[in-house]
């Protein structure tokens, strides 16, 4: 069976930019799920408030769109809803989380994807998504 999954945007940030640190491989780690993902058939979803805050860190639409191309057979792309975007911005206010975060938590999880994340921000949201790291999908 096809598993889902779904990166939030710093995520993308790390294989996009293979941001290491010396104690944390994080960008050799995604490109490690990505490959794991790829031999397993399974798909990795993204949503419109990844592309969103892509840009505002600069990334100009042709340049998001140059470095989705070379993953684009794995990728399911999916808009946020009002309905989503409201509780997001409810459960932000309630539980001090960005927006955004609480955004990708209820998209991964309307989409029956496993949220991939190495941000603290996810363990307010556990009612609502149960986040993996990396490391912890590939060691599967």
């Amino acid at each position: 069976m096809t598993k889902k999954y779904y990166f939030d945007t710093s995520i993308w940030l790390d294989f996009f930019e293979n941001r290491n640190e010396p104690n944390l491989p994080k960008g050799d780690l995604v490109h490690r799920l990505l490959d794991k993902i790829v031999e397993n058939n399974d798909k990795v979803v993204y949503s419109d408030i990844v592309i969103l805050e892509l840009g505002v860190i600069s990334y100009q639409s042709y340049e998001i769109e140059k470095l989705f191309e070379k993953i684009k057979p794995i990728l399911i792309f999916i808009e946020s809803t009002e309905k989503q975007m409201r509780k997001a911005k409810d459960l932000s206010l309630k539980r001090n989380i960005p927006k955004g975060d609480v955004l990708h938590a209820i998209i991964a999880r309307d989409n029956k994807a496993v949220l991939v994340t190495l941000d603290s921000h996810f363990k307010k949201l556990l009612d609502i998504t149960k986040p993996k790291r990396p490391q912890d999908i590939i060691q599967c």
